[in-house]
This record gives structure tokens, sequence and C-alpha cells, in this order.
């Protein structure tokens, strides 16, 4: 590639570079450490979601000459884009992959400009482990409270004292709602109600689970993401309605 050819963006025989445009494809990252950049932002990504996505036509890493899939930074910004269209506009994968199309022909990519994660930071965050202790100091809270709130079963523990890596948004959220008089034991029926809501996602991906193959459990993990994400718009939408419905 000539000098002007990288300034344009062009690869040899002067195509376009693909998008993410400027950002290194130097293939040096395994799975894992894709996962420790992207796993702080979106919790849910897991092994099986970029195996998928790779199948889909939508990440294209390098294989090794033993098979191991290799990644770059580029590759980490283009699944950064397809995560966040998924869960912020909730766009079927056919048509992120379109708009990735017109992004590597030229057109310009929506939103702001590709960044790369602090893997540093992103792997410090991905290693960490919630407990009632280190969840109240992050969310300037007291271990009280975020007990009241496992008592109530609104929060529940793993092995041992290990918290849900979502406790820190439901115990912010839930001291929101504390400041008008909604206490943890007043929250009880809403899980109640997502534990019923995610029963339903099981009963859908339950077919793909028996399969036991790495492509029924990466389009398993595929249909619960988006099932699950409509289910939580829907029950939003109706909570705003009959809100706005009460003055």
């Amino acid at each position: 590639m000539t000098a002007a050819q990288a300034a344009q963006g062009e690869e040899p025989g002067g195509a376009p570079e693909p998008w993410p445009r400027g950002i290194s494809r130097q293939a040096t990252m395994r799975i894992s450490d894709v996962l420790a950049q992207l796993g702080p932002e979106f919790p849910s990504v897991s092994h099986s979601k970029l195996r998928f996505l790779e199948d889909q036509g939508l990440i294209d890493p390098v294989r090794t000459p033993s098979g191991y899939r290799q990644y770059s930074p580029a590759d980490v910004e283009r699944l950064r884009f397809v995560l966040t269209e998924q869960r912020d506009s909730y766009l079927p994968l056919k048509v992120i992959k379109e708009r990735l199309a017109e992004m590597d022909a030229g057109e310009p990519a929506p939103g702001p400009a590709p960044r790369l994660a602090d893997a540093g930071a992103a792997t410090e965050v991905a290693r960490r482990r919630w407990t009632v202790e280190s969840v109240a100091e992050a969310t300037g809270t007291t271990p009280r409270f975020v007990q009241e709130l496992v008592s109530a079963g609104v929060l529940q523990a793993r092995a041992g004292s290990r918290l849900d890596d979502g406790a820190p948004d439901v115990v912010r959220i839930a001291a929101r709602l504390a400041e008008h008089g909604i206490e943890p034991r007043h929250l009880r029926s809403l899980r109640a109600s997502a534990d019923r809501h995610v029963g339903l996602v099981d009963q859908l991906v339950a077919p793909y689970r028996s399969q036991q193959t790495p492509s029924a459990r990466a389009q398993g993990a595929e249909l619960a993401a988006e099932v699950g994400e409509l289910l939580a718009r829907l029950h939003s939408t109706w909570v705003r309605q009959g809100s706005s419905d009460l003055v």
C-alpha cells in the first residue's frame, strides 16, 4: 500500500479499506482478549456469540495454522458496532450486515468515530467479582442497603457471596427508587415478573440447547438476546404509558 492509498483509506488496487479505517488490522488478540475488551460494555457477549457473528459474515478473524482465531483492533471495533446496533437500535443482523457493507464501500459510519477500549482497564473490570461490599462502594450506597436487596430477592448471590455482573446497575436504580419511598421489599414482584419472562425465553431456546453443538448454542444465544430485549422493551413501554395516564 502506498502512502497516498493509506492516507485515503485505500488498499492496493484502489479499493476502499474496509471499515473501520485507520485502525490496526494486525491480528494478535485471542478470543479471550476480545471478550475482556467488550465484556464491560456488553456483559452477555460470549465465545459462542462471536462465533455466530463470524458464521453470519459480520467479522472475519484470521485463522492460525493450528486453527485458532486471532482478532485485530479493527475486528474489535467492528464487533462493537454490531453489538451496539443490536442493543440500542434493535436491528436484525441482516440490516447491520448491509450497513457494514455500505461502510466498507466508503459510506460514512453513523454515530461517533470508532474508539479503542483501554485493554488494561477493561480486563480489570472483566475480572472483578462483585460482593455486597464492593457493590456498595461502587454505587455510593451502604452494605446494609445492598444486603436488603439480596434478602428481598431483588439481587441474587451465586457461588459464595458473589453477585451478578449487573448488580451495580440494579443497586443504583433501587437507590433512586428508595428516594421516592420504594423499598427493596416493594421490588420483589418486579423481580418475580422478570424471572417469569426469563423462563419464557428459556422455553424458546431449550431446543437449541439440547442439540449440544457450537452452532446451535450460538443461535440459541442470539435468539435469547433478541427476545429478551423485546420483552424488556415491551415492559418499559407499558410502564411509561401507564404512568403517563396517571396525571
